[in-house]
């Protein structure tokens, strides 16, 4: 995959947009703030957007809202998903055969806006928002009603441009840091990131896993050194007693090949959304009532 380089520029549609986000908090952001006045852990909940179809994934968004989902995130599908493991790759595979693409996924976040008002973020890697323009992408993303985009494969470093567009409409910035990051890019990462930061728990790609990573305390201490911003942590989060052992380290866990899994599963549209909505309440529940349990914040 070729890098991306992107230079810093203030473009007049920027600059008008400047005091949006400075002013008024995202949904992302009172919706931490929320969680915190409360004492609770948040649930962050990833879907592969169009897997089986658009109109199942709205289906299945409003279960999760319904359910507990604090943040819900829609995976843009990628025809090269490098950083996802078999489970997502399968999701965008169904996806793209379905018909799915940047601007369906862009007219699904209006329709649910429409409905709901969970926070939504757009999970995607940069090669579709670049074929489609960084500005008409950016003026999309707001008008649909979207509340932040991650770009998985794009680094802070090469990010001015985008940072740009994405934050100028009042969108949050989200980014990845990793087991791997060195001090000197976690603050990169921080500075470039609004909204909640995301920790990938340990390396390689997506996926359910039995356990965590015994380093994963270590890591969330080393990030909280760089950034006041929410903490979420996911890859590899798949169980109640995930979530429970993450309250005392992060604001959120990221729940992702374990609700795509409960889809691939799933006999019809309206089972799986049963089953994502019941798996959904058990993680929220254990968030709420488990060992990550927080006193509550003024």
């Amino acid at each position: 995959m070729e890098p991306h380089r992107l230079k810093a520029c203030a473009t007049p549609a920027t600059m008008a947009h400047a005091t949006t986000t400075m002013t008024n908090p995202s949904r992302i952001t009172q919706r931490f703030a929320e969680l915190r006045r409360a004492g609770q852990m948040g649930l962050v909940a990833y879907l592969t957007a169009g897997d089986p179809s658009l109109a199942a994934t709205e289906q299945f968004v409003l279960a999760l809202a319904e359910a507990g989902a604090d943040v819900i995130e829609l995976g843009v599908p990628f025809s090269d998903p490098v950083a996802d493991g078999p489970v997502i790759q399968r999701a965008s595979e169904r996806a793209l055969r379905s018909g799915t693409t940047l601007a369906g996924v862009l007219s699904l976040v209006k329709s649910l806006r429409a409905k709901t008002q969970v926070p939504l973020v757009l999970f995607s890697y940069f090669n579709p928002v670049l074929q489609m323009g960084l500005e008409k992408f950016a003026d999309a993303a707001k008008a649909a009603g979207a509340d932040g985009v991650l770009i998985t494969d794009l680094t802070p470093e090469e990010a001015n441009d985008y940072r740009a567009a994405i934050s100028s409409r009042g969108l949050d910035t989200i980014f990845l840091a990793a087991p791997t990051s060195t001090d000197e890019r976690l603050a990169l990462i921080a500075k470039a990131t609004s909204g909640f930061l995301y920790v990938i728990s340990r390396t390689g790609v997506t996926g359910a896993k039995d356990q965590l990573a015994e380093e994963l305390p270590a890591l969330a201490r080393r990030v909280r050194r760089f950034t006041a911003l929410p903490i979420a942590i996911g890859f590899g989060i798949s169980l109640p007693g995930h979530v429970s052992l993450l309250g005392g380290l992060a604001d959120a866990a990221v729940v992702g090949s374990a609700l795509v899994e409960e889809i691939e599963r799933a006999g019809s549209v309206e089972a799986a959304a049963a089953a994502l909505a019941a798996r959904v309440k058990l993680l929220k529940g254990a968030a709420v009532a488990g060992m990550s349990r927080r006193e509550s914040q003024p």
